[in-house]
């Protein structure tokens, strides 16, 4: 269940690295407990992550916007 130290979200695509010396990750994920259960969404994030992956989100209602080319 979700609670105080964030909710759940399982990794299911990583998009692409961005940012000045490319530490940041942008990923897909799928929300796995709360009121947006099963939901995919584009969050950016830091460090080293992959495919598989669970991480926790503070915040489930916000969206990164999609790197351009």
């Amino acid at each position: 269940m979700a609670n105080e130290r964030g909710t759940p979200a399982e990794v299911v695509e990583v998009v692409k690295s961005t940012g000045v010396h490319g530490e940041i990750t942008q990923i897909l994920c799928r929300i796995l407990e709360g009121p947006e259960k099963g939901r995919v969404k584009r969050r950016n994030t830091l460090g080293i992550i992959r495919k598989g992956d669970v991480i926790l989100l503070l915040d489930t209602e916000r969206e990164a916007k999609e790197i351009k080319a």
